[in-house]
């Protein structure tokens, strides 16, 4: 005769426990739905790392704001846009003559190492060589929106200091004129700051070039520098004047 056995609350409990572990994750899961969890509840805390698959996530629903910076590659490349205006920069090179020998066209000069009429009354001294350092150039256009450089050009046939040595390496303060030198230029007709001498030259259509020798003397005769000069900026002001004059022209024949 087997023993009766008599069924306890404690029991039934242990029971469906047994039942409930034995049952795993799955049997816990399907007791939970999203009717179960109330809307906007759901932290970052609550949900384990590295879990959340593509597959968990409708298509479409992310937007670029929702990835860190630098996570999203590139867009397609584009159409190729329109080709930018050509560059605006104008330029000459002027020999130790004062004249023009190659440019890009539009310049020609006005005055080159000249003596003016003496202005000076007495006993001053004369001023008839107040220009006889610069060369003045005719740009054909407002040069007001425009900057200017110049640099020294080298030259080293020519023997300028008579030290026998047109190498660049003679020792001595101003002993390879043919390499160095000082040299400063702006455009004519500043007012209160610059006023150029030459008849026509004292308009904002002309420079003025100041070539000096290294320790700040006037250049004279065989001292004169070669130099370069570019002009940059906005040059859609440039007369037709200017542009009627073919560069080939002005480097062969620079008009006074």
């Amino acid at each position: 005769m087997r023993p009766s056995i008599k069924i306890t609350p404690s029991i039934v409990l242990a029971t469906v426990a047994v039942v409930i572990a034995s049952s795993g994750s799955a049997y816990a899961a399907s007791l939970i739905t999203s009717a179960d969890i109330k809307n906007d509840t759901i932290r970052s805390k609550d949900v384990k790392d590295n879990q959340l698959r593509s597959s968990d996530i409708m298509d479409g629903s992310l937007r670029a704001r929702d990835f860190g910076a630098g996570v999203l590659g590139g867009g397609a490349q584009g159409p190729k846009g329109d080709t930018g205006a050509a560059g605006t920069s104008r330029w000459l090179l002027v020999d130790a003559n004062g004249a023009i020998v190659a440019q890009s066209g539009g310049f020609s000069i006005n005055a080159a190492y000249i003596d003016l009429p003496n202005t000076a009354v007495d006993p001053a001294p004369s001023n008839a060589r107040r220009a006889a350092g610069n060369v003045y150039i005719n740009a054909n256009e407002d040069l007001s929106n425009n900057g200017i450089a110049v640099s020294i050009a080298l030259q080293n046939v020519t023997d300028q200091d008579g030290n026998a040595n047109t190498n660049g390496r003679a020792a001595g303060p101003d002993m390879n004129a043919e390499f160095s030198g000082e040299i400063t230029s702006t455009i004519c007709g500043v007012t209160g700051i610059v006023a150029c001498a030459p008849p026509g030259a004292n308009t904002r259509a002309h420079l003025v070039v100041s070539p000096r020798n290294s320790d700040g003397t006037v250049t004279d005769g065989i001292t004169h520098k070669r130099f370069y000069v570019t002009i940059s900026g906005d040059s859609s002001d440039l007369t037709d004047a200017g542009k009627a004059i073919p560069a080939k022209v002005l480097a062969a024949n620079p008009p006074a």
